[in-house]
């Protein structure tokens, strides 16, 4: 999530500090192109007044030049000296009156131009457009020489832009230095505000994940994150009390049924017995009873032990899988001979896991069995071990019938037996069994196809501490 919602805060804020620093970019660049336009229109103005009283028409011969066309020379050598500003008067037909520097005919380009003419028809000029600071343009500004009512003159200044640039990009670099540590800034509080948001999420998520597991003590803190998920936090260890208690009273209830149930069934069954003293021999019903009796009797031993296996907690220890292994494999070998299958272990003689010994030895149990319960006589159950990666991995195949896709889906789950087994004795609940206890310790149960036929069932113990 973090990684979906920080790109949109950057960009969002991004966006912000563009929206404000490139028109305080541009309006830095224009306020101060008009305070140069400004400067060059009062210069012009005070040339204008200079050049108001000089004869109006071109002095052929220096005999003709009086004091006052000097002054006005002198005064535009001096502005081109000091400043480096071209600057002319020159009159209605383009000619100069006075030029520094000496022969300026004035501004060639078509701006300087549109200038001219502008001020020829008793204006002053617009102002030139915008020059940035990739621009190489000159700053050309005219104004009108008026004497009687009628234009006689225009004077014409045509400005470098080089400091006028540098100033802008000097002022632009300062805003992007600016906007930069804004936005580091504001990269640091959105991974700041982020987290702030997001870890009660994390939290939330890490206790629903353990609970989904079986841990059903996880609880989370209330006092972190928006008052949103305070109440999230709040409503999640609620249910989570209830889930856990409304569990906690199955168990109780199917553990006490179980354990009640079973003085009433043995004299149940001792009765049954008695009463098969008065009948002749083989009768039918009577095996029928004694049979049904001892199987609800299993039942009752599987519900009590499954009971166990969810309330107990696990207790995980360092363990060499590979012994584990190969002595449960041993403890089977009898129950093998005399069904006619073959058991046997392939694999490592050392192989260390973080597991429950007892509860994995109790899952061994109820897999060999099963594996051995449906393998036919001359069938081969094989048991072996692999140390893969993080995990150890135990799988147990047999030669029986196997099951469909469809039935692999259910195996595991509690009283579920396969319709084409149901001659098979059991309770149904071993596999169960094994996957509670096998789950409560960390590691997992899975179930396959054995090539060509026959069921595969792989236990994962993890390597690591969980």
């Amino acid at each position: 999530m973090r990684a979906r919602l920080l790109p949109l805060l950057i960009v969002l804020m991004a966006g912000v500090l563009l929206a404000l620093g490139l028109p305080l970019g541009a309006g830095l660049a224009n306020v101060q192109q008009q305070r140069l336009v400004v400067d060059r229109i009062d210069d012009t103005a005070r040339f204008a007044a200079l050049a108001q009283y000089v004869a109006t028409r071109p002095f052929e011969t220096p005999a003709d030049v009086d004091e006052r066309l000097i002054t006005l020379r002198a005064e535009l050598n001096r502005y081109e000296d000091l400043y480096g500003i071209r600057a002319g008067v020159f009159y209605r037909n383009g000619k100069a009156m006075a030029a520094a520097p000496l022969g300026w005919e004035g501004p060639p380009d078509a701006e300087g131009r549109r200038a001219f003419q502008e001020a020829l028809a008793g204006r002053r000029s617009h102002d030139p457009e915008q020059v940035w600071p990739w621009d190489h343009r000159r700053l050309t500004v005219a104004s009108p020489v008026i004497r009687d009512g009628d234009v006689v003159a225009v004077v014409v200044t045509d400005s470098p832009t080089g400091a006028m640039r540098s100033w802008i990009l000097h002022k632009w670099l300062l805003i992007l230095a600016g906007e930069s540590a804004a936005m580091l800034l504001a990269v640091a509080a959105a991974f700041r505000l982020t987290g702030w948001v997001l870890r009660p999420v994390r939290t939330l998520d890490a206790a629903a994940h353990n609970m989904a597991t079986g841990r059903l003590n996880s609880r989370v803190v209330v006092d972190q994150g928006p008052p949103e998920l305070r109440r999230l936090a709040r409503s999640f260890n609620e249910m989570a009390d209830n889930v856990e208690e409304s569990l906690e009273q199955q168990r109780a209830f199917v553990a006490d049924a179980s354990h009640q149930l079973r003085n009433p069934l043995a004299a149940l069954l001792l009765r049954i017995e008695l009463l098969a003293l008065e009948l002749p021999d083989g009768h039918e019903e009577i095996a029928s009873v004694r049979t049904e009796g001892k199987r609800l009797a299993r039942v009752l031993d599987d519900l009590l032990d499954l009971a166990l296996a969810e309330h107990a907690a696990s207790d995980l220890q360092l363990t060499d899988v590979a012994e584990l292994v190969t002595d449960r494999v041993g403890a089977w070998s009898p129950v093998a001979e005399r069904e006619g299958v073959a058991l046997a272990y392939t694999g490592p003689a050392a192989a260390t896991g973080w597991a429950d010994p007892v509860a994995l030895s109790s899952a061994l149990d109820a897999v060999v069995d099963n594996a051995l319960k449906f393998t036919p006589e001359g069938g081969r159950v094989e048991v072996s071990l692999e140390a893969a990666g993080d995990r150890v991995v135990v799988a147990v195949t047999d030669e029986g019938p196997g099951l469909t896709d469809e039935e692999l889906t259910r195996v595991g789950d509690r009283f579920w037996r396969s319709g084409r087994h149901q001659n098979v004795s059991g309770s149904g609940l071993g596999l169960s069994i094994a996957r509670t206890l096998l789950t409560a310790g960390g590691a997992d149960i899975r179930y396959g196809h054995n090539e060509p036929h026959g069921l595969r069932v792989v236990i994962d113990v993890p390597r690591e501490r969980p």
